[in-house]
């Protein structure tokens, strides 16, 4: 039976502390439509941009998932995004009024929780696996890691962690059940050795940090005069040592929750391929430098795997949802700059243009005459005026307004667009419409072969 993609019922908010940088920070959950994924967006800083829950945009692992895109940088995302793979959540647009998300209790529970509570619905579109077709590895001899991917018809995830220590021996875990997440991973705290905190302590590097948001391993023997100090910079009446050799008495949740929080950073980073995956996932010693290069091979043997492949499909013969005649009481454009023939799907979220290029095209005669190709800036501009469509038919009165460019990104040119071919573009938003500004992706299409590609932002303005 075919899945469909999810989203959360209602937005909601979650108050809380940047670990690294001890700022106050909101975090808001908002729904968001078919195909959109996880996003993330700074509200503090008014761009309007929006960062890509995307390994591609991963800028330093160091302690954490941090992820850049124009400029705007999210912090510590490895727990958000554990805690929406977890649920099978695939559409979801993340706001922060700063750049690190809030710690909480270091795991992924309180997130899970208020996601769960906000509601979780189905959506129209069919969910999308990434599905294996062979063996996947990566090692790292020095630091002792080993990641292999398994094709299997589930997803499954096995680690195991080996520090050498006495204090904190050889642990494995194991989830076989996705479903499983919510009750047996999400709950599990973050972790750290002693002389990793010292470290972080004395370079100021954990502001944030409390004794309720991670569990210390003591590693070596540790005087009074120390316990003290601790106490004095955690604000706690008293720090103590158990036997086990974690600071001030907490109780661990099970045996192997460091390993289980180990398994709860691998599945949020690897969210980051972008789409839920169908394979048995074995690690060793992982770490978010070790699971975002490995998502990285993942992406990279899809990326050759799909190389050549269309990803939609359009039925041409179908009666077009708008000709030409009703696109020009749209769009302001007319000839020679008017670029779609036709528009041939539309929704909520996305809209399909055509475009018939012929020999009699007024560009045609001073672009390369001798071998004629469409000028790759009227191949963006003819995308723009099929988002435009959609665009205008967000507000009441369309007649009454106008889209004007705000910003390209990412454009790429696959393959040339000559005399006879017709191109088809389809737009999708990345985000919904706010305050008039619409960010759009676009794909162009010669039969099965994707032309060109580019994102998009415009401004709907009352003429």
């Amino acid at each position: 039976m075919s899945e469909k993609q999810k989203t959360i019922k209602h937005s909601f908010s979650i108050d809380g502390v940047g670990l690294h940088t001890g700022k106050k920070v909101t975090v808001t959950f908002k729904p968001a439509p078919e195909n959109y994924g996880y996003k993330f967006a700074r509200t503090d800083l008014n761009t309007g941009v929006l960062v890509d829950a995307d390994v591609d945009n991963v800028i330093d692992t160091s302690r954490g998932t941090s992820l850049e895109q124009d400029g705007v940088r999210i912090d510590t995302v490895e727990h958000i995004l554990a805690a929406l793979a977890g649920l099978e959540i695939d559409n979801v647009l993340v706001e922060l009024n700063q750049s690190e998300t809030p710690i909480l209790d270091g795991s992924s529970i309180i997130y899970v929780e208020k996601l769960l509570k906000a509601g979780i619905v189905e959506q129209k579109a069919l969910k999308r696996y990434i599905e294996l077709k062979s063996n996947l590895s990566y090692t790292d001899p020095e630091n002792k890691v080993e990641i292999l991917a398994i094709p299997s018809k589930e997803f499954k995830i096995s680690v195991m962690i080996d520090y050498e220590s006495k204090i904190l021996t050889t642990q494995n875990a194991i989830l076989t059940d996705i479903r499983q997440f919510r009750t047996e991973i999400a709950p599990c705290r973050t972790f750290v050795f002693l002389h990793e905190l010292e470290y972080l302590l004395n370079n100021n590097l954990i502001k944030g940090g409390d004794l309720n948001n991670a569990i210390v391993f003591v590693d070596r023997l540790i005087s009074q005069d120390e316990l003290d100090y601790l106490a004095k910079v955690f604000k706690k009446p008293r720090v103590e040592v158990l036997r086990e050799g974690i600071l001030n008495n907490l109780e661990l949740l099970y045996p192997n929750e460091p390993a289980r929080h180990k398994l709860l950073d691998l599945i949020g980073d690897l969210a980051l391929v972008g789409m839920p995956i169908k394979a048995h996932i074995i690690a060793t010693r992982p770490g978010h430098l070790s699971n975002i290069q490995f998502a990285r091979l993942i992406k990279k043997q899809i990326r050759k795997s799909r190389k050549g492949e269309a990803i939609h499909t359009f039925d041409m013969n179908k009666p077009p949802l708008y000709d030409i005649n009703q696109i020009q009481k749209l769009l302001p454009h007319r000839s020679p700059f008017l670029f779609i023939d036709r528009i041939i799907e539309m929704g909520n979220d996305y809209v399909v243009g055509l475009k018939n290029v012929t020999m009699n095209e007024s560009f045609f005669a001073g672009h390369f005459p001798n071998e004629p190709v469409m000028p790759g800036v009227l191949l963006v501009e003819a995308m723009a005026q099929t988002g435009g469509i959609l665009a205008l038919n967000s507000v009441d009165d369309p007649q009454h307004y106008v889209t004007y460019f705000v910003k390209i990104d990412s454009v790429k040119f696959r393959h040339k667009v000559v005399p006879g071919d017709t191109v088809i573009f389809y737009n999708q938003l990345i985000a919904p419409i706010r305050r008039g500004l619409v960010s759009m992706r676009g794909i162009a299409y010669v039969g099965q072969k994707v032309v060109m590609e580019a994102e998009m932002m415009a401004q709907i303005q009352r003429k």
